[in-house]
Formats: structure tokens, sequence, C-alpha cells
């Protein structure tokens, strides 16, 4: 060990060497500081006691599983009973409604409905705001007036439905289906 200080020393010279050894320790350093940095810091889960009441009547669900449940699951299962208690009477029914069709939903509906959500959410910005417009004046319309439209729709063959789907994306001008043409 002693030769290679040496052999190091003069080649360098001892600023060489003091440098060197600053290089080191700076590297050194570095790694340990990375390496700890990149270790996740450990949730700590949450008792089933600690919550309470009006988020334990919304999570009663899981009860049972709930100390299973990893911590950031838990945590999202938290914000969604704030948000819940958040909500109106109107807006809870409303979101009960929602719940009650999806459930209602076979699994091919429910696997076309997530995958056009990722569409959705993938188009800009601008793109997304105008098909809420559309969704918008669409849910201002009459229910009758709603349900005619659904059925023009619905007649539509894939071609015209996605034509139409691009108008929706392109323009802010009520669009509406063909009427049939029989």
């Amino acid at each position: 060990m002693r030769t290679r200080l040496s052999t190091i020393a003069s080649t360098f010279g001892r600023r060489g060497v003091s440098w060197l050894a600053s290089a080191l320790l700076s590297v050194t350093l570095a790694f340990a500081t990375t390496a700890v940095a990149e270790e996740p810091a450990q949730e700590q889960p949450i008792p089933w006691e600690s919550l309470s009441q009006s988020q334990r009547e919304f999570l009663q669900r899981f009860e049972w599983h709930w100390d299973e449940l990893p911590p950031h699951r838990q945590r999202m299962w938290l914000r969604r009973a704030e948000h819940w208690a958040s909500m109106s009477p109107e807006e809870k029914a409303r979101a009960r409604e929602r719940f009650e069709h999806w459930r209602s939903l076979d699994p091919q509906e429910r696997r076309e409905l997530r995958q056009r959500f990722r569409e959705f959410k993938s188009l800009p910005p601008e793109e997304q705001a105008r098909i809420r417009r559309h969704f918008e004046r669409f849910q201002s319309l009459p229910p009758e007036k709603r349900a005619e439209l659904r059925e023009r729709f619905r007649k539509l063959s894939p071609e015209e439905r996605q034509a139409l789907r691009e108008r929706m994306r392109t323009t802010d001008e009520p669009i509406e289906p063909p009427d049939d043409q029989q």
C-alpha cells in the first residue's frame, strides 16, 4: 500500500494526491447520496382505528382487509373518502347512478370505454376542451332530443361514427348525426 501511495505521490505530487483524494471522496459521497436518495421512503400503514367515522362508513367494504392494503392504496382510498364527504347529496346520487351504470356494463363495454378514455386523455388540451363543450351542449338538450340523437348515432356505420367524432375534435359548430336515409 505504501509503495502505491508513494508511486502516486511521485507521479502527481502532493497537490495532485490531495486533489485525487478529494475527487475520490466526492465521487464516493455522490454515489452514497444517490443510493440513499433512490431508496423509496417507507410509507407507514394507516390503522383502521385511526380513521374517522365518515371514512370508515365510506370504506366499510375494505374493513376486513384494510391492514393488508399497501399504504399507497390506503392513502388513495382515503382521498376518495374525503372527496365523497365533500360532495353534495345530488352529486352523491349522480355518482351512485354512474357507478351502477358502470357495474351493469359487460366486460367488453368496459374495455371499450377505458380505451376511449385513454384516447381522449392523449388528445391535446384544446381538443379535449372542444369535445367537452360538445358534450355539455348535448347534456343541455331535452331528454327526448338526446334519445333521438343517440338512436341516430347508433344506426350509423362505424366509419360514419368515426367521421362524426373527427368533426367533433376539429370544430366548435353544433354537430348532429345525419338523418336516416332510407
